[in-house]
């Protein structure tokens, strides 16, 4: 019995271990089936992965190649309308037709099938999150909102998908694309012409702005309400919405124009006065708008009237503009500086590059800092023209120039064609006809408010007046373009900004195409004089002794003591151009004024000295201006030397020169070498007689 019981217990554990691995084996079978296909699903989600961004990856690349054979169409066609002297259509109009053509091909041409890998599910929540987090079957997803779209279109994400993705980032406007199209005006500005008006200038772009918005803004919130009344209004509209739309609209751009004026040679006051005015404008226009997004009442109610919120807003436009002002000619001096006490000049590629960088910086820095770059980059311009120009290399003079200008025509075209698409691939517009026919009337309004009682106005203290036939001109040239885009495109969230924006690019296809193309049939309609070299015509309106003297008495008071202190002690610290500050600094300032005196400087004193017997002039004298102290060299050879007068009228007679014929000048390592011409005979009319070495 005993027996029997042992073999009978061994057989039942021996046949329990059997069971046990069975069931291992089984298990173990499951778990590598389990591990292989989750490998497998695992292998084919990164298969799917990977061609998903390999497509996006293409997609994009189509879209930046659509912009691309866009602009590369509008510089040929540019090319056949300057061979053909077709004037009736500028390049960027031709961008903007383009740009139409494309959108409509891109938005009702082409449809892309719909991928049924496509989910669409409902979740109700109370709002919209920005990132959304996704379980599926214990994995994790992030996606990302991309935007709003109507319930009409949830059959259609694919089509929606690839308009969105040739719709651009609206910061790549404002970080990209903008800052070498201000820098460029900065930089490219004819300084003699700018401060012969810049007390018209001034008003036009700051007072004249102010009144342009504000006068806009009244009219469209009048329109408002009368949408309201007749149940045309679909959302909310307030009156800082209709003040915004104004301060948008009041940066003109009116590069066609301008473009039509230097070819055709027009009169260099009008020139000057709607250069000017655009280039300040801009910069107006752009603070304005950021101080009217920032009135804030207290209270629940933020859009109520309230004096303390206005004040407030009043001392941030001051507060913006002046921090950007200072910023952008920090920059520009910072940048003088660095390639005045530096060898950078003997190697062109890095000072280029340098110049490049700081240029570009100076608009990220402000933006940063929390004012504007519009408002810095063009003032920084305006320094490196006046100052860091005269430390760079020939090279590097030449390369900046082409550079900037070069990227201020690509820059412009690209965003004109991209008007003309976003026309049909922005997915929000709201075409408002009662909206869009009061936006017409009030920028007319709002222009000729801008022009005609400023013009009466500035009239009274100018001697050199603004005819009638110059107002209707510039009232005729208050384009719209890549500012006023760029403004309203930031932001397009609400009901309110994207009836404008849609409503700001119907103002520019018109004012582009109509005030554009009609620019010299306006010109023939005013008989305003064409052909007329700037040169000449400052010549013909300055050379006598009486419109001299007028000239004189014209030039802001200020203006002239900023010139004589410029002249003598600032270009000399940030450039090897002027006069030794040893000559200039009192003598108890003599170590200071080595210090800060490159040796370039001495070297160019010493030059100069050197070079004075190898100028030969039979026909009349040489004057050597020096700082304060000119030096006369007559034809018989012998020298006259004047005394100094810092504030006297040598100074004032050489301002009155340079404004004159500041572009005659033969500028050698520094010095200025002016040319007497009798006040009966025109001034050289080849610019290249101006030279730099």
């Amino acid at each position: 019995m005993v027996f029997k019981f042992t073999v009978s217990s061994a057989w039942r554990a021996t046949r329990t271990l059997w069971l046990l691995m069975l069931v291992s084996v089984s298990v173990s079978i499951c778990v590598c089936r389990a591990a292989s296909s989750l490998e497998e699903d695992s292998a084919m989600e990164n298969i799917v992965t990977e061609k998903r961004a390999e497509e996006s990856h293409r997609q994009d690349t189509a879209d930046l190649l659509i912009f691309i054979m866009l602009l590369t169409l509008t510089i040929l066609t540019i090319w056949l309308f300057k061979h053909r002297r077709f004037r009736f259509l500028h390049e960027t109009g031709l961008a903007m037709i383009y740009g139409v053509l494309v959108g409509a091909v891109l938005r009702y041409g082409i449809h892309v099938p719909r991928d049924i890998s496509n989910v669409t599910m409902s979740c109700h929540v109370n709002a919209s999150p920005a990132t959304l987090l996704v379980n599926v079957s214990g994995k994790f997803y992030e996606y990302t909102l991309k935007g709003e779209i109507g319930a009409n279109e949830v059959n259609d994400i694919q089509d929606n998908e690839m308009l969105r993705k040739v719709t651009f980032d609206p910061e790549v406007f404002f970080n990209i694309l903008l800052p070498p199209i201000i820098f460029h005006a900065g930089y490219s500005l004819k300084r003699r012409h700018f401060f012969l008006n810049m007390g018209s200038i001034l008003a036009y772009a700051f007072l004249g702005t102010v009144v342009s918005c504000f006068v806009i803004g009244l009219l469209m919130y009048g329109c408002v309400l009368l949408m309201k009344q007749v149940g045309q209004l679909g959302g909310d509209f307030f009156f800082t919405d209709c003040l915004f739309f104004g301060a948008i609209l009041s940066a003109t751009d009116p590069v066609t124009v301008l473009a039509i004026f230097n070819e055709l040679q027009v009169d260099v006051d009008l020139y000057a006065l709607l250069f000017g005015e655009s280039v300040l404008n801009d910069a107006v226009a752009v603070v304005l708008s950021s101080s009217i997004v920032a009135y804030q009442p207290q209270g629940d109610n933020s859009h109520t009237f309230e004096v303390m919120a206005l004040l407030k807003s009043f001392g941030m436009f001051i507060g913006v503009f002046s921090g950007s002002f200072a910023l952008g000619v920090a920059t520009g001096i910072v940048t003088a500086l660095v390639t005045k006490f530096t060898k950078l000049r003997d190697f062109p590629l890095l000072e280029t590059a340098l110049f490049f960088l700081m240029s570009w910086s100076t608009f990220l820095l402000a933006e940063a800092c929390g004012f504007t770059g519009v408002v810095a980059v063009l003032f920084c311009g305006i320094t490196q023209a006046h100052y860091t120009f005269n430390n760079l290399s020939p090279d590097s003079q030449d390369r900046t120039k082409q550079l900037f200008e070069l990227l201020n025509f690509l820059a412009e075209n690209f965003i004109f064609s991209y008007m003309g698409l976003a026309l049909f691939t922005f997915q929000s517009h709201i075409f408002n006809p009662m909206f869009i026919v009061g936006a017409f009337v009030a920028v007319f309004i709002g222009r000729a408010a801008n022009i005609y009682p400023l013009s009466l106005l500035l009239n009274l203290g100018r001697r050199n007046k603004i005819r009638s036939n110059f107002q209707h001109m510039m009232m005729f040239a208050g384009l719209r373009g890549a500012m006023t885009f760029a403004l309203s495109i930031r932001d397009t969230a609400t009901y309110a900004r994207q009836m404008m924006f849609t409503t700001t690019l119907l103002v520019v296809f018109f004012t582009v195409w109509v005030c554009g193309g009609g620019t010299t049939q306006m010109l023939s309609c005013q008989h305003i004089r064409v052909g007329v070299d700037s040169d000449l015509d400052n010549s013909s309106s300055i050379t006598d002794g009486s419109e001299r003297r007028s000239t004189k008495q014209e030039s802001a008071w200020l203006f002239r003591k900023w010139y004589n202190f410029d002249h003598n002690y600032v270009k000399p610290i940030l450039t090897h151009s002027g006069p030794p500050l040893t000559a200039t600094l009192p003598p108890c300032c003599g170590p200071l004024a080595r210090f800060l005196t490159s040796p370039q400087a001495y070297e160019n004193e010493c030059q100069l000295k050197d070079d004075d017997s190898d100028l030969i002039l039979t026909d009349g004298d040489l004057n050597l201006t020096y700082g304060d102290i000119t030096v006369s060299t007559d034809a018989s050879g012998s020298h006259t030397s004047g005394a100094p007068a810092f504030a006297g009228a040598s100074t004032s007679e050489d301002l009155d020169r340079e404004l004159t014929y500041g572009d005659h000048e033969l500028v050698m390592r520094g010095t200025r070498l002016v040319l007497p011409m009798d006040d009966s005979e025109p001034p050289f009319t080849d610019p290249h007689h101006r030279l730099r070495m």
